[in-house]
């Protein structure tokens, strides 16, 4: 895995994948170059606030850096992923744009007390909750208004008649469906 595009481009995340402390799947560069194109006319990445929902490897989260996020909250809740996140944001020098939550990402969603310009959630795909992931963030009240909730699934899933999606983009067998919160009226 690499960062594709910014002040990290080129720098290369090498998590453990075979450890027993690294149950994730990692978003492909394929799909998340694909993904970043589009935020890239859609977000003023030097003025959001995000939150990278089941973290991984931090490509997400290191991604938005790069392109001048400084306000990331990366939440996952297994301890290799996060140590892992905590080093590599140690040695590229920018763990002060990052924040970094062990916790369950469910629990985070019901109890946080925070709003987001953009969410982004990329899920086992095996998650039993996965499809009720939508109306958890937005229940919660997690995106600001005018805000975007991204969620990355397998063709298993159709969201389209969700009241707040907007549209879902494939790159291979991943799927990125796109939610926005409404502008305050």
């Amino acid at each position: 895995m690499r960062i594709i595009a910014g002040l990290l481009k080129g720098r290369r995340l090498n998590p453990p994948v075979q450890s027993k402390s690294w149950p994730t799947r990692p978003t492909t560069d394929f799909s998340r170059e694909g993904l970043f194109n589009i935020l890239q006319n859609r977000l003023e990445f030097e003025e959001i606030k995000a939150l990278d929902l089941f973290g991984g490897s931090g490509s997400h989260s290191f991604e938005l850096i790069s392109r001048g996020c400084e306000q990331v909250t990366y939440v996952d809740m297994y301890r290799g992923c996060l140590d892992f996140v905590q080093s590599t944001a140690l040695a590229w020098g920018v763990e002060q744009y990052l924040r970094i939550v062990q916790e369950d990402v469910l629990k985070f969603i019901t109890k946080n007390q925070t709003t987001y310009n953009y969410v982004f959630a990329g899920p086992p795909y095996s998650l039993k909750e996965l499809g009720q992931l939508p109306d958890l963030i937005f229940s919660n009240q997690l995106l600001s208004p005018g805000g975007l909730f991204i969620l990355e699934h397998n063709p298993n899933y159709n969201f389209s008649v969700h009241k707040h999606f907007v549209e879902m983009r494939k790159y291979g067998s991943t799927q990125f469906s796109f939610f926005k919160q409404p502008l305050e009226k």
